[in-house]
């Protein structure tokens, strides 16, 4: 869609410098660690993505100028066949990961560079452009599925559409994250009117963003901050589209400072509310946004523009950089692999958004389970949410019956299937994950390596008996039960069963002796709050003896969770793995990556928050 706005010529990073535009546009070259990080402190570069990347660059030149010349006669300054010196790469490698605190893909893109330092500037460099060249299809899907979704949220129209700051190739290296979602309507002819908020006090959105819809000839109008939300109430915005800096595993989100008031004031207004970002922006690791470090700028960016004072001498000023928008705010956060996270609360039994009558993404809606909030996810299920079992000899469908949604949620379980499969949490052939399509589940098949998961290993079986669809040539996990266990008790959308170390080990050695259940008692942590709990200050995890027969694990879970309505979302087998569900499938993963960083910390400490672990 656009060619790359950062790239690598012979030693250096090339860019444009933005603190130029819209009147000049002129090249910066980057040839050492001190002028990466300056550009990056003074916003020459700026934007989330842009950033990281930038800061992988600024890793290879410092790896680049800490390698020793290697053998004689070798040319002075070459960064091959030298000795690296690890230890003043890590300290430079700190030096730019701490330029700007905010954004996580900074720290992100660093740290994953950083594994490559020992091995020589040219595999560091290696790492920094299959990143680049990553960050351009990333930011293309994650734009198109944003695309998708506001469609089916406003309706196959033209659409007039606000954003705010620049979330452009400029703040990436291309496409952009928001506004690659506005080219991509664009694209489709479905975009009336952008209102574009100039987003003081530096004008990243009159400097930046304006300039880039000129130039990609999307029409757009100019508007103060301050006017949003009245052109909201009088009727002149159908949705919001907006980046995000860092978002936590509970959907809080971290963005440039003005966003947290768009979203309060799309919420008065009914208006969707969208997040587009990189799954590199989601910080899994923190639990809420109250944890993220806001950075304050310079007094003089409000007190004056353009060597011009616009305040008097000595006046005080408060200038936080970002602020944080509470995940109830938030309509959705799309990436690359889709929706990451929905509010519930805004889309009806129907899972149409409220106050619109368009249908929102995702598979085919069974209309008998209503979406799941974090209170349904552990009140007692209402008769007509779970599976009659008297249906299930009465069906006539087959696999045939769910092909599109099959078709795209299978490529959602592949892709995470990979993920968690990278992480080790999915050796080998183990593991299993699954989406409830109505009646049925579409579950990973049986004796493939998650590693290599396609979109159609996958098997359709009937919730009520989790037996398989006719028609299909593979054989379902043979873990099946536990996930049809939960969808017939639970109304969740989707099921993630791992193998990871620290929940499965703490599990294991938390377990009683005989075929009890053993709760595992954790409190005080900050990740309990991305279980999604009624009280957030503890939880009592359901852990279960491992049988041989999986079915009779499935029939404990059952049994458990039908005479437990306010049981987590998350339960431990010992010596087996953990399970965890949710609305989403997003969600169900991003519940099992906090409960292994949960179970990590007590491992690691040996404690809770603030007393002795206490099993029992």
């Amino acid at each position: 869609m656009d060619d790359s706005s950062l790239t690598w010529d012979d030693g250096a990073l090339v860019t444009i410098d933005q603190r130029g535009l819209p009147h000049e546009v002129r090249q910066l070259r980057l040839g050492t660690v001190d002028e990466i990080i300056e550009a990056i402190t003074t916003l020459a570069i700026r934007g989330a993505p842009a950033i990281g990347i930038a800061g992988a660059f600024g890793v290879v030149i410092a790896t680049r100028a800490h390698t020793a010349a290697g053998e004689i006669g070798a040319m002075p300054g070459a960064a091959t066949d030298g000795v690296v010196d690890v230890a003043a790469v890590h300290a430079e490698a700190d030096r730019i990961a701490a330029a700007r605190p905010t954004a996580v893909n900074l720290a992100w893109a660093v740290e994953r560079v950083r594994a490559r330092i020992a091995d020589g500037a040219d595999a560091v460099l290696a790492e920094t452009l299959d990143m680049l060249a990553e960050d351009g299809r990333v930011n293309l899907a994650a734009a198109t599925h944003a695309a998708d979704l506001v469609q089916r949220l406003c309706g196959a129209r033209p659409l007039r559409l606000l954003t705010h700051c620049n979330t452009g190739r400029l703040a990436t290296s291309a496409v952009g994250t928001a506004i690659g979602a506005l080219r991509v309507l664009h694209e489709r002819g479905a975009v009336a009117d952008v209102l574009v908020d100039e987003t003081r006090p530096l004008l990243q959105g009159a400097r930046l963003t304006a300039w880039e819809l000129a130039e990609a000839g999307i029409p757009h109008r100019l508007t103060i901050d301050s006017a949003a939300a009245w052109a909201m109430a009088t009727g002149q915005v159908d949705a919001v589209l907006v980046g995000a800096d860092r978002i936590t595993a509970n959907g809080d989100v971290a963005n440039k400072i003005g966003t947290f008031a768009l979203a309060l004031a799309a919420r008065h207004h009914g208006i969707p509310f969208v997040v587009v970002a990189p799954e590199s922006t989601r910080d899994t690791g923190m639990a809420t946004g109250a944890q993220i470090v806001v950075e304050e700028r310079a007094a003089a960016e409000v007190t004056g523009f353009g060597g011009v004072a616009t305040a008097p001498a000595g006046t005080a000023v408060f200038n936080p950089a970002f602020d944080v928008t509470p995940a109830e705010l938030v309509t959705a956060v799309v990436t690359e692999n889709g929706l990451a996270y929905r509010n519930s609360d805004e889309f009806d039994a129907n899972g149409r958004a409220l106050g619109n009558d368009s249908p929102r993404i995702g598979p085919p809606v069974d209309t008998d389970r209503p979406p799941v909030t974090d209170a349904a996810q552990h009140a007692t299920p209402a008769p007509d949410r779970v599976t009659d079992p008297t249906r299930a000899g009465n069906r006539t469908n087959s696999a045939s019956t769910h092909d599109a949604a099959r078709t795209e949620q299978g490529r959602a379980i592949a892709t995470i299937a990979r993920q968690l499969y990278a992480r080790g949490w999915m050796p080998g052939t183990a593991g299993n994950i699954s989406v409830r399509l109505g009646d049925d589940a579409l579950i990973t098949a049986s004796g493939l390596s998650k590693g290599e998961l396609r979109e159609d290993d996958t098997v359709l079986v009937t919730v009520a008996d989790t037996t398989p669809l006719p028609g299909q040539h593979r054989k379902p996990s043979a873990e099946t039960s536990i996930h049809t266990a939960v969808y017939r008790t639970r109304p969740a959308g989707a099921v993630v069963h791992v193998h990871s170390p620290f929940a499965t080990a703490l599990a294991t050695t938390a377990a009683e002796p005989g075929d009890a259940v053993t709760p595992l008692r954790i409190s005080g942590y900050e990740l309990l709050k991305g279980f999604g709990l009624a009280d957030p200050s503890t939880v009592a995890i359901p852990v279960f003896p491992n049988w041989p027969e999986v079915p009779r694990i499935g029939a404990d879970i059952e049994t458990y969770l039908r005479e437990n309505p306010t049981a987590p979302p998350i339960l431990c087998i010992a010596g087996h793995g953990i399970t965890t569900w949710g609305d989403t499938l997003a969600q169900a993963r991003d519940r099992a990556e906090c409960l292994e960083a949960l179970c990590e910390l007590i491992t690691r400490t040996g404690r809770t928050a603030a007393t002795p672990l206490e099993i029992g």
